[in-house]
């Protein structure tokens, strides 16, 4: 097998040992580059269909183009999708927009509580999520099979090891499990596997006739367009290998402080 062929085999492994684990499992849909990957290696897994709901986490400020890549996948592969979004949050306007709260206080209200809102409901006990280690410090530091408790904490400094395939998929009453097929890849992995696989993803990543594209993408006031020329996946490719700037150095609420991304993954941020 090659590079490609072998990521992919580990992280189809890792989907169907969560499938077998958890009697409830979803998966994270943010509509990017890496979560729409792990979309298609879920179908690739399970022989073109997707076995459990994905969960998409409306904050009311994604880019429409983005909502439309979302909608057009779902009916094309006839996927399950919940939507959830913190209302009393918007309503009340405590939102980084309205000048109510900080980024970090916002991606807290209106992604972190939505995401405990639709999983106390729906009692979901593995969530799978598209990060990987190379992304940005704090995910470095995840596990393929990372508890959080009932609170949906992660206590960073006591994870279980996981040597030689060998998995820990309990968690403790009322918690659940965070599963990262994702974790070993890297960004330019991702790019190669789109071009190789022809998968769809959202025109928002290729230049436009401004000479800007997303390198990552968020909530519209808090991310940035990079200066590219990139217009197909060839060229985004070609763009990765001569890069030295961070994947998330466009994500605003990354940078309002050192320790802010790391305290709101504690919590159980995404």
């Amino acid at each position: 097998m090659n590079h490609l062929d072998q990521l992919e085999s580990q992280s189809v492994y890792v989907l169907r040992e969560a499938f077998n684990k958890f009697s409830r499992p979803a998966m994270l849909w943010s509509i990017g580059k890496d979560s729409t990957v792990l979309l298609w290696l879920a179908r690739k897994a399970f022989l073109g269909h997707v076995p459990f709901p994905l969960i998409h986490i409306d904050t009311s400020f994604k880019i429409p183009a983005m909502l439309e890549h979302r909608d057009q996948l779902c009916r094309e592969w006839g996927l399950k999708l919940i939507v959830s979004r913190n209302e009393a949050a918007l309503a009340q306007g405590q939102t980084y927009p309205n000048g109510r709260a900080t980024r970090v206080e916002c991606c807290g209200l209106l992604k972190r509580e939505a995401l405990k809102m639709v999983v106390v409901e729906h009692q979901f006990n593995g969530l799978i999520v598209g990060v990987r280690r190379d992304e940005e410090p704090t995910r470095a530091k995840e596990r393929y099979f990372s508890p959080r408790d009932q609170h949906m904490e992660w206590r960073v400094e006591d994870q279980p090891p996981e040597f030689w395939g060998q998995f820990k998929t309990d968690c403790e009453p009322g918690g659940h499990m965070r599963v990262h097929p994702l974790l070993h890849w890297t960004e330019l992995d991702i790019w190669e596997y789109i071009g190789r696989e022809q998968i769809p993803v959202s025109p928002l990543y290729f230049a436009n006739d401004q000479g800007e594209r997303h390198r990552s993408l968020g909530c519209y006031p808090c991310m940035s367009t990079i200066k590219s020329s990139a217009r197909s996946v060839p060229e985004i490719i070609a763009e990765l290998r001569q890069v030295r700037t961070a994947e998330r150095a466009g994500r605003a609420q990354d940078q309002e402080s050192e320790d802010a991304f790391e305290k709101l993954r504690r919590d159980g941020y995404m």
